[in-house]
């Protein structure tokens, strides 16, 4: 056995701990938008802060609604 024999054991785990990696990377990245928001969420949210009044809320919502 010649004397790189360990460095080429450590290689190996290096590569598998990066394949392991890519290949089980969870699904929640930060930053990434990972649920597509509805227009009845968008809508709720837009009302919530303020953007649109009660009336105007009602009013989308039903028509959201009825197109479903």
């Amino acid at each position: 056995m010649d004397h790189y024999g360990g460095m080429h054991f450590i290689w190996w785990i290096v590569w598998f701990i990066f394949l392991a990696w890519i290949f089980f990377i969870p699904t929640d990245i930060p930053y990434q938008k990972t649920k597509k928001e509805s227009p009845l969420d968008i809508l709720k949210k837009r009302f919530v802060q303020g953007k649109i009044s009660k009336e105007e809320f009602e009013e989308s919502k039903t028509i959201l609604k009825s197109e479903n």
